[in-house]
């Protein structure tokens, strides 16, 4: 079933979905999901809540009828869904799907990688925002050290997955980190992507103040090092790239704060339990699992997703104040995935 490819009211198509196939995480980093809110009482979403894998299965296949070409499996800790494998060979049927991606905190690849290769997965970013180990340990809130991340995104590599790093640089608290994890991954040949300090959810207690902006880490990178700058790959890629001189090795700057990427946004969001968002900043979701669990049929989905995209004007960065990152509901990243 192929059709048009829908407009949201800024003229943006509808390329990119980000899928959370589970809420629940075994890392407590400060900016995502802080302990002393998601506590070891904490209540997480019952499994009869989540979307199954034929859900998402059939959602994907909807959703890259209206133009999606990219797939990226998010969560929570993604990993932490049993028998995803199965899920990433099903959604690789899906006629159209160009690109399969995952994000994770790496800590459980060293058992799922080579079962999530076989399954056709080639792409993966691993959040990982410090080398100093106790610094890590403090940020992750587990105490898991840096180098058991490390080995993981060694064997991942040898395994055959395409790796890149994605480092959230907190002003004060990791900014020092920047060179070292640039001499680390560069060395490696492996791509560093440093993500500024976003305000999502309301637990993260994030100000401008705490922003490392992109101007500042590229000043401190270029003072080692030489940097040419990479043309996008295509239309809505995030990622503001750079290579070093010396090597094929790049770094990325994820810049949803210095330098808003609005205006060029494709990207849907689908949370563990079947909401549909339209902005990472969002408060509301539409619910499209209990549309397809009172027995919609295919046409009444895509009407309905169409719908919600049409309508779509979000550009939160673009209009983000002091005032705005204070008041504005939205919902918690580990919620919806980053």
């Amino acid at each position: 079933m192929s059709l048009h490819t829908p407009k949201d009211q800024l003229l943006r198509p509808i390329r990119d979905l980000r899928i959370s196939v589970t809420d629940r995480c075994n890392f407590r980093c400060s900016y995502c999901m802080p302990k002393e809110i998601f506590g070891d009482d904490y209540v997480f979403l019952p499994k009869s809540e989540l979307l199954t894998f034929e859900e998402i299965h059939r959602l994907t296949r909807l959703f890259v009828s209206l133009g999606v070409e990219k797939i990226r499996l998010t969560g929570g800790e993604p990993l932490m869904r049993r028998g995803l494998p199965e899920l990433v060979s099903a959604i690789g049927t899906v006629y159209g799907v160009q690109d399969i991606g995952l994000t994770t905190n790496g800590v459980l690849l060293g058992q799922q990688a080579g079962p999530l290769f076989d399954a056709g997965l080639r792409r993966l970013n691993v959040s990982l925002d410090a080398l100093d180990t106790e610094l890590f340990k403090q940020l992750n809130g587990r105490g898991i050290a840096p180098e058991f991340i490390l080995q993981q995104i060694d064997h991942a590599v040898a395994v055959g997955f395409e790796v890149k790093v994605n480092m959230v640089v907190q002003k004060g608290v990791n900014d020092s980190e920047i060179l070292p994890m640039a001499a680390y991954f560069k060395a490696r040949g492996i791509t560093l992507r440093f993500i500024e300090f976003m305000d999502v959810g309301h637990g993260n207690g994030w100000s401008f103040e705490k922003v490392t902006p992109k101007a500042e880490i590229l000043e401190r990178l270029q003072s080692v090092y030489e940097l040419l700058p990479v043309d996008s790959n295509y239309f809505g890629e995030v990622a503001k790239r750079y290579r070093y001189k010396d090597s094929s090795a790049e770094v990325g700057f994820i810049t949803s704060v210095s330098e808003s990427f609005c205006s060029s946004c494709t990207r849907a969001r689908l949370s563990s339990d079947g909401k549909f968002y339209t902005c990472l900043f969002a408060a509301q979701g539409f619910d499209l699992r209990g549309l397809i669990r009172s027995g919609a049929d295919d046409r009444t989905v895509l009407a309905a997703i169409t719908e919600v995209w049409e309508k779509r004007a979000d550009r939160y960065s673009d209009e983000r104040t002091e005032e705005t990152a204070r008041s504005k509901e939205r919902i918690s990243m580990s919620y919806i995935g980053g």
